[in-house]
């Protein structure tokens, strides 16, 4: 039966693919068929080979989970009917027979998955292999080898996982297919008939490696120190012996171009966050300023509402366009709130033009800080409310002037309060907070109708992360006769969050007594989502740069994941503030990120290291270090350290500096713990996992040697969380 492409769209859907379940265990096929449909796949169900006929004769079928050992025959049967077509199979086994696995591979299996233990924990597993299967057919690998036999070999091999395979026997050649197609890794022969394959590396560095980023793995006949030197320094990211292991060749291919998708997701997203920016420096008035408030960048827009250009502007200190109505006494409470509390300031202020002419912001100003709270930088987003705040203002010059005609006050009243009630969202109060009035653009953005309003306090839109401090100083405040300002966080009817800009003004009699409240507000909404969008983009970017590291090493994104997380409940138990715990949560992932720069012949040895590879494996934390030392930013810089201090020792006998005590950074004190932890319950290349008592016994035995003594008793204390954690996050 003819197979058809169905997944050759970049996003991946399960709901194109078959899978023929061929198992003669009920409960097994039963519980594979539950785990695929549940994520989306259709399934078909077979417990004998002449069932399977029949399904695959009336369907088409694009994986095969199958047990070797069926009632009525072989499983082989069909691996053979399979072998030239492009159907893939997982075969089901409890066997462990290494050579009947080899020859499988040969015949185009796709994995061998055993049935132990861990059996029905390898279904993600099998999931994820075939999402990255239907990835694959984007992919293209040029082999350049002048064996046809290898050519073939390869060939066959990685067109089994539907790469796109390019093969040549010459540099020349070579060198043309990659200027004609995009190549996204290269396996290249080392002795060639007519040139040398580490000699074209070297001519085509620059193009292959720096500019291309295309990945290379090595293979030869014949290995030594030299070629595996020369191989690494010119930029390959891997050295293979032939003859070649099979299951060693598509591993390797598959990590590699595995690390490149996600290193293309990476720039994706930074050119997400960048779009972003652009979007909030085209929709508002944006400027920063360093600690001493000179100013360091404006937006067009911020030019534009100014009258002044960027080169008049920057070097400048805001008093440039002061106002004269706004009093020295304003300025002192908004940077004592940025420069000595360190929070937020959210306001309106009044400013003058290069030509003199008055404008209104409405303004969020907020210090960035480093990893010691230090201030890096103020940024400060802006709205125009020049036009509303004039409205305001007239309005309230109109309705003093004693001479004008009643009736003509009363009609350009109601001009300004039609004017006043479009463009803002509006409610009235009674002196029990009732509401007594609202108009449409409060009944729109909140999703009630006025009967649903009237009658009911405003806790009927009232968020739950706001705090009841807050309304007890808006009611201490406008009680006392006073104009309440600030930013409230509010619940639709719906249950989604908007944020409003609101001015709270008690209404008087013409005897000076307060009758009711009212409230004039502004919608943030979209300026705060763009805020959660972008400060979610950036802890993704740096979640995806942990993975890369520990992509690297074969360990798993569970591992990054747990990391993060036993860092997180160590750092609360301790009494870290909610801003440093978020930090470390959100940095720790990136804690072995300079395991890039490691050689895979070393970071993937499977023996024990010699001392000069355990040299070199040591240097990642520095290497993490400089990579990320150079940001201005808190995560990074947060991040840098974790980077560098998680392998220092509580007694100075740690890498890379031998600090020694609290000279060890608290970030790097607590994921040394976490890091620890899930390396020695998590199965590597090197070791099996160890069981809880003899990883409690270890960490015991290190406590006041390895680590924080004080953070050992906080682990114990705490260690069930900690296994809840590994339970729920399992490899």
């Amino acid at each position: 039966m003819e197979h058809t492409n169905n997944f050759l769209n970049k996003n991946f859907n399960p709901n194109n693919c078959n899978i023929l379940i061929l198992e003669d265990s009920k409960s097994i096929n039963k519980i594979l068929t539950e785990e695929f449909k549940e994520k989306g796949y259709t399934c078909f169900n077979a417990f004998t080979i002449k069932q399977a006929r029949e399904i695959y004769g009336d369907n088409e079928i694009h994986y095969i989970m199958l047990d070797l050992n069926l009632p009525d025959g072989d499983g082989r049967e069909l691996i053979q009917k399979f072998e030239d077509t492009p159907t893939k199979i997982f075969v089901l086994t409890a066997e462990n027979n290494k050579d009947l696995i080899n020859e499988s591979y040969k015949k185009g299996i796709i994995d061998f998955i055993q049935k132990d233990k861990d059996f029905f924990h390898k279904i993600d597993d099998i999931t994820k292999t075939i999402e990255r299967l239907e990835k694959n057919k984007l992919s293209t690998v040029l082999v350049v080898d002048d064996s046809k036999i290898i050519q073939l070999q390869l060939k066959e091999l990685l067109e089994n996982r539907y790469y796109n395979i390019k093969v040549c026997d010459n540099t020349n050649n070579a060198y043309k297919l990659m200027q004609k197609d995009d190549i996204n890794l290269i396996i290249l022969d080392v002795e060639l008939k007519n040139s040398n394959g580490l000699t074209f590396l070297k001519d085509n560095q620059v193009e292959i490696i720096n500019r291309r980023k295309i990945p290379v793995i090595i293979i030869s006949g014949q290995i030594d120190s030299s070629i595996i030197r020369d191989g690494l320094k010119l930029g390959a990211v891997d050295v293979i012996q032939k003859p070649f292991v099979p299951e060693e060749i598509i591993l390797k291919v598959d990590l590699w171009i595995d690390y490149k998708r996600k290193e293309k997701e990476i720039e994706k997203s930074s050119k997400l966050l960048n779009q972003y920016k652009e979007t909030v420096d085209r929709s508002s008035i944006v400027y920063k300023t360093n600690p001493k408030g000179q100013i360091i960048y404006v937006n067009d827009e911020f030019c534009k509402v100014s009258e002044y250009t960027k080169n008049e502007l920057i070097g400048e200190e805001l008093n440039i366009l002061r106002h004269d109505d706004m009093k020295e006494e304003f300025f002192q409470q908004l940077w004592n709130t940025i420069k000595v509390k360190k929070r937020a300031w959210k306001g309106k202020i009044k400013n003058k033009k290069k030509s003199g002419k008055t404008f209104w912001i409405s303004t969020i100003i907020n210090p960035i800080l480093d990893e010691e709270d230090n201030v890096i930088e103020y940024i400060a987003i802006s709205k125009d409310i020049t036009q509303n705040e004039m409205v305001q203002d007239f309005f309230k010059n109109q309705l003093s002037t004693s001479n004008q005609n009643l009736e003509h006050a009363i009609s350009r009243a109601n001009e300004y309060k039609k004017a006043m009630y479009s463009s803002n969202i509006i409610s009235r109060t009674d002196l029990k907070g009732k509401i007594t009035f609202v108009n449409d653009q409060f009944c729109i953005i909140s999703g009630y109708t006025r009967e649903e309003l009237i009658g009911k306090k405003h806790s009927i839109v009232r968020h739950k992360d706001m705090k009841s401090e807050i309304f007890k100083d808006l009611w201490t405040t406008i009680k006392s006769d006073n104009i309440w300002k600030g930013i409230i966080k509010n619940k639709a009817k719906k249950g989604n969050t908007y944020w409003v800009d609101t001015t709270i003004v008690p209404i008087k009699d013409k005897n000076n007594v307060i009758i009711e409240y009212m409230s004039i507000r502004n919608d943030l909404t979209e300026l705060f989502e763009l805020h959660d969008e972008i400060e979610n983009t950036q802890k993704e970017i740096i979640y995806r740069m942990g993975e890369i590291g520990e992509t690297r090493s074969n360990e798993t994104g569970n591992h990054v994941k747990r990391v993060a997380l036993y860092s997180k409940v160590l750092a609360e138990v301790y009494g870290m503030d909610e801003k440093n715990v978020d930090l470390l949560f959100t940095a720790s992932p990136m804690h072995d990120i300079g395991k890039v720069g490691i050689p895979d012949a070393i970071l993937k040895k499977p023996a024990k290291l010699t001392d000069n590879e355990f040299e070199f494996m040591k240097t990642h934390a520095e290497i993490g270090y400089n990579i990320l030392k150079g940001s201005e930013r808190r995560v990074l810089k947060a991040a840098s350290i974790v980077s560098y201090e998680h392998h220092e020792k509580w007694n100075g006998t740690g890498y890379p500096r031998g600090l020694k005590g609290e000279e060890i950074h608290i970030f790097g004190r607590i994921t040394a713990i976490a890091d620890v932890f899930d390396a020695l319950g998590s199965h590597r290349c090197y070791k099996k996992a160890w069981p809880d008592k003899k990883t409690f016994a270890y960490f015991e035995e290190e406590k006041g040697i390895s680590f924080d003594p004080n953070l050992i008793d906080l682990f114990f204390e705490n260690k069930e969380k900690f296994i809840e954690i590994r339970d729920q996050y399992i490899d």
